[in-house]
């Protein structure tokens, strides 16, 4: 474990990595790894000797049992779900259902069997992920350490590979829907000939790279832009509570319980902003351009 402050910190920020290191890479017993093996990285020099083909565990083992969880409460409340009086546990299902259901009705104008589930799975699933960061900074990676792993981060969206295979999946879906309501030519449409315009079509045809150019950057800065606003705030909000938990006595009390009691409301208000710019985007896809016919 750590030693000092800013050994702790980067401690707790680092995530449990299955990966392949380079030849020649220094081993944390201060051997060299003659040939390329794959090995769970227990100290910085491995990390450093792994390549891009490395896994965070730790993030994709809590984003799919908080995934996994999300499918069991939702399937528990739909068999439970009945024309009498509802239990508490389906009112709060309910209500968050029909706040959901409405924010679609209010934004989302084109017809989709899948746009609902969507949003409700997008906005339950962050939430998910967004809360167990309220669990003490240590417990489970002190767990973790006892089971003899050096490392675990255990919140998914504190790693920007998460938050962005989120919003690429996004950006997959805005280009699903934007060819299954206006077709693949209206698509291409989109992407070449907005937003300079012209009827001439000697201009047109010299505009159509430029087009192409801005609306591409556009069109992919979204999802960019989507995941990096979400790991960002969850990053800086879990700093601090490790930052917190580094400082002795008193001081982590007086900076850990205020940003906890803060942390109520972010939670679920990032996990509704990323659904919510999904909604919006989808919404954006959807639309037929002006002048089409219905």
């Amino acid at each position: 474990m750590a030693n000092t402050q800013t050994e702790y910190i980067q401690h707790h920020l680092t995530n449990l990595t299955y990966g392949k290191v380079a030849p020649g890479t220094e081993s944390c017993s201060g051997s060299v790894y003659e040939q390329a093996q794959w090995i769970f990285a227990e100290c910085p020099q491995e990390l450093d000797g792994m390549g891009f083909w490395a896994f965070h565990v730790d993030s994709l083992f809590w984003s799919g049992v908080l995934g996994a969880l999300f499918i069991f409460l939702f399937a528990r409340a739909a068999k439970q779900a009945h024309a009498g009086v509802p239990s508490k546990f389906l009112n709060i299902i309910e209500v968050f259902y029909e706040f959901i259901d409405n924010q679609v009705k209010d934004t989302f104008q084109a017809k989709s069997k899948l746009i609902g589930p969507l949003c409700l799975t997008v906005f339950f699933w962050i939430l998910l992920m967004n809360a167990i960061k309220l669990i003490p900074v240590d417990f489970i990676p002190g767990a973790a350490h006892w089971a003899g792993l050096e490392y675990f981060k255990y919140v998914p969206v504190v790693d920007p590979n998460i938050t962005l295979s989120m919003s690429f999946s996004v950006l997959f879906l805005i280009i699903a829907f934007s060819i299954k309501h206006n077709g693949v030519k209206g698509f291409i449409s989109s992407l070449t000939l907005q937003p300079f315009q012209s009827n001439n079509l000697l201009l047109q045809i010299i505009l159509i790279p430029i087009n192409l150019v801005l609306e591409v950057v556009g069109l992919l800065a979204k999802p960019v832009s989507l995941g990096l606003r979400l790991f960002g705030n969850m990053f800086a909000g879990e700093f601090v509570f490790v930052l917190a938990a580094a400082m002795m006595g008193y001081f982590q009390f007086v900076v850990a319980w205020p940003w906890a009691v803060f942390h109520l409301l972010v939670v679920p208000l990032q996990a509704y902003i990323f659904m919510i710019l999904t909604l919006v985007y989808l919404s954006m896809a959807s639309a037929k351009p002006e002048g089409a016919a219905e």
